[in-house]
Order: structure tokens, then sequence, then C-alpha cells
């Protein structure tokens, strides 16, 4: 189990650091309004990402691991892990922070723009069908070892703290220009080995799925 959580937190992780429009948000209104307003952004992202993740791992245990149904969302949740992997690396590098300096919000009160902040994170975190698709992916990875409910729990906050905490770090570190500039120059590489790593997982999971089949024939 502590392996298999490994493997996941690494996965889901890495995929983090590849930036998406939740990204971009977070960065524009930390420019715009400053890091404490953007936390509401990442708190809506984050409450976001808790819906998907709790529908995934709550719903997944429904599946038998040898039914047809398990075994196709499986196999699908392995091909979209192989299509991140492959759209990382393919577009490694064509990410601009620079569009995250575009801003013409005009100042509002502080409250306010927290709150607006955090309906905007939750909008584009809801409203983004790869975070479904990812999150059932990662489930069906791990349904193959029955989950108890204190497993799921700590998959559930594992994934939603490491969503809000990295969300914020990113609000924090975007308005530094210097920092901005050295993760500009990291980003392709750690989308290459972003991809790699989804890749893999993938792979190794439907020999492993094709495997059981083959046995089971």
């Amino acid at each position: 189990m502590i392996q298999q959580f490994l493997i996941i937190a690494a996965a889901h992780f890495l995929a983090l650091l590849s930036p998406g429009p939740d990204f971009f948000l977070v960065a524009r209104t930390s420019m715009a309004a400053g890091w404490q307003v953007a936390t509401g952004a990442c708190l809506g992202i984050a409450l976001a990402n808790g819906v998907f993740i709790v529908a995934a791992f709550g719903g997944v245990s429904v599946f038998q691991p040898d039914s047809g149904l398990f075994i196709a969302l499986q196999l699908s949740g392995c091909l979209y892990l192989l299509y991140m992997g492959e759209r990382f690396i393919r577009h490694a590098g064509s990410h601009s922070l620079a569009k995250a300096t575009d801003s013409t919000e005009q100042p509002s009160p502080s409250g306010s723009l927290w709150l607006r902040g955090a309906g905007m994170g939750f909008l584009s975190g809801l409203l983004n069908p790869k975070n479904a698709l990812f999150y059932v992916s990662l489930a069906s990875l791990v349904s193959s070892t029955p989950l108890n409910g204190a497993w799921k729990i700590t998959y559930v906050v594992w994934m939603f703290g490491v969503v809000l905490l990295w969300d914020i770090l990113v609000a924090v570190a975007i308005g530094n220009r210097r920092v901005r500039h050295r993760f500009a120059q990291a980003l392709p590489w750690l989308e290459r080995v972003s991809g790699g790593v989804l890749i893999l997982l993938a792979v190794m999971v439907i020999f492993s799925t094709l495997n059981k089949l083959v046995a089971s024939a």
C-alpha cells in the first residue's frame, strides 16, 4: 500500500508541475492583486480538485477488479495518461509565463476580490475536463488493490493538500521576477520528466492488466 501510494502521489505531483489554465489564473491573480488575494483562487482550485478526487476514489470501489467495466476504465485511464505524457513532452517549453503578466483588472476591496478569485478558481478547476479524467485515471490504477476507508481518506486529503500548497507556492513565488525567470528556464525539463513518468506508469499498468487477462483466459 505504501509503495502504491508513493507512486500515485509522485505521478500526481509531477502532473501539477506542468502549467495549465489553473496555473495561469493563480499567476495572473498574484501579479495583479498580490499573493494574499491569489490564495482565494488557490482555495477555489483545490476545492474543485477535491470534488473530483472524492468522486473518483469514492466511486471506483463499486467496480470489481475482474469485471469488464473495471478493465475498460483502467485501460481508458492508461490511455489518457499516455496522452497527457505525450502532450507534456511534445509541448515542453511552449508555455509562456509572460501570459501571466497581462491583466486589466482594476483594484477592488481585498475581501470581495479574494472571494471573486475563489469563485474563479473553483470554476476553472471544475470546468476543466482534464481534472476529472486525470483523477479517475489515478483512481483506476490503485483499484486493483481494494482500499479501505482510511486509505481513501489519505489519498483525498493528500491530493487536496498538495494542490492547495502548490498553488499557494506558485502565488507567492510568481510575483518575484527572479524566481519567475528561473522557473521558466527549468519548465521545459520539468514537463519532459513529468511526461516520461506518466507514460512509464501507464505502460506498466497496461502490461500488468494484459498479463492478467492472458493468464485468466
